[in-house]
């Protein structure tokens, strides 16, 4: 195996058409590329052909976008079909209260190894307690905890920004959850941007802080994240994509090309991942 893509959404009808609906056309301008659907048999075929391992995200904005979800049991599925391809993150809505802790309990029993969070479109401050209960069962039940952090290339160019807040992503409120809950592994996805240095001041504090690099061409990644993914925060960055908004063997292409140590470019690609998700 190469890498772990720890960013992988569906390219699935499911997601860019029913649960993205009305947001992809903005994303695809501030990305500066068409998203193309797929199938997840089709998605399988190319990871297997990068010999990577994608990692699968669920998603669940109902109450706020009032946009159907992508079911933890679709994503699990995959995984069971394509196990030498896939491994999943599901996702809960965290302004449904009970029931999304109470859900957590299946995500762990479809074998499941996290949850995806977006603040942003699922319009809820990470930092506020009325969400510990999440986290804690999330801690208990040893599932990783990813976030989106930082600008969003969904609303993006738009009046309003298609009323999708920045400010839920802002990088600090994952803070008070990382010291409340020391045994929950956080993953802070596209490295906060533009608060990039206020997640490498908490990386560099807390050790259960995990940063992804997605949502990047690996060329434009400021020189500040370079600098500590290729120095003291070496064993706490993560290698993913964003796809199908960015083609992976385009990133690993360029990151292959930053001049990064072959010791931590299998680390960011590899070997951090494998420890982080329990993989031999």
């Amino acid at each position: 195996m190469k890498a772990i893509d720890f960013h992988v959404h569906l390219p699935t009808p499911e997601w860019l058409d029913n649960s993205m609906r009305g947001y992809v056309e903005a994303a695809e301008t501030y990305f500066r590329s068409k998203v193309a659907r797929r199938s997840l048999d089709e998605l399988a075929s190319d990871y297997e052909e990068l010999d990577m391992l994608a990692v699968l995200l669920a998603w669940d904005a109902e109450t706020a976008t009032g946009r159907p979800r992508v079911p933890n049991e679709l994503v699990a599925q995959a995984c069971k079909d394509h196990p030498k391809a896939f491994v999943g993150f599901g996702s809960v809505d965290p302004l449904k209260g009970e029931g999304a802790v109470a859900e957590l309990d299946h995500i762990a029993e479809l074998g499941l190894k996290g949850v995806k969070l977006h603040p942003s479109l699922q319009a809820f401050a990470p930092d506020d307690e009325r969400y510990w209960p999440l986290y804690e069962r999330c801690e208990e039940l040893g599932l990783v905890l990813l976030f989106h952090t930082g600008t969003s290339g969904i609303g993006a160019g738009q009046p309003g920004g298609q009323g999708i807040r920045l400010d839920y992503a802002r990088p600090i409120r994952l803070d008070a959850a990382a010291a409340s809950f020391p045994d929950l592994k956080i993953i802070a996805a596209h490295f906060g941007y533009p608060w990039h240095l206020e997640l490498l001041a908490m990386a560099l504090h807390k050790t259960n802080i995990y940063i992804d690099i997605s949502g990047w061409a690996p060329r434009y990644i400021p020189a500040e994240v370079m600098r500590d993914m290729k120095g003291r925060l070496q064993d706490q960055f993560l290698f993913g994509s964003d796809y199908p908004f960015i083609d992976p063997k385009r990133c690993l292409n360029e990151l292959s090309g930053l001049d990064l140590p072959d010791e931590v470019l299998q680390k960011v690609l590899l070997g951090n991942g494998k420890r982080l998700l329990g993989l031999s």
